[in-house]
């Protein structure tokens, strides 16, 4: 059987109360944010999380960089390795970093949809201008026939 870490933080964000509940298992990290307004006592965060645990979205998950085994290197390379690493994944906590992460995919996401629904409507305006421009032709050519 598979070990699953939860951890569910409190702490308050300017000007609100926030919540971060962090998932692990053995492979991968996910976190989400929850927002609660004013301070949630104990009872309430335990409420909301047996009533709202199957609808909190997560990220993909990545796979968690503590799980890896760890081999004897050389300490530049192992240098040269952490430099690029703390490049790679920025600032913050693995919670900051796996939500900063979740608002990437929702936000390409978005771009495909937005660019779908504009490729559709340029179609659709095409379409209206073909029948109003062959509605003219066949006027015009109407009248000079008269």
């Amino acid at each position: 059987m598979e070990k699953v870490k939860v951890t569910m933080t409190v702490l308050f964000e300017e000007p609100f109360w926030i919540g971060i509940y962090e998932r692990e298992d053995g492979e991968s990290y996910q976190a989400t944010k929850i927002l609660f307004g004013a301070e949630p006592k104990g009872m309430e965060v335990q409420e909301y999380l047996l009533k709202n645990v199957y609808w909190l979205s997560f990220g993909t998950g990545k796979k968690s960089r503590l799980s890896d085994r760890q081999t004897r290197k050389n300490p530049k390379r192992m240098q040269r390795e952490i430099r690029k690493q703390t490049r790679e994944g920025g600032t913050g906590t693995r919670a900051q970093q796996a939500i900063q992460a979740q608002r990437e995919e929702r936000k390409i996401q978005k771009r495909i949809i937005r660019k779908e629904d504009k490729l559709a409507e340029e179609k659709e305006r095409f379409c209206r201008n073909n029948r109003r421009n062959a509605k003219n032709i066949v006027d015009t050519k109407r009248r000079n026939a008269s």
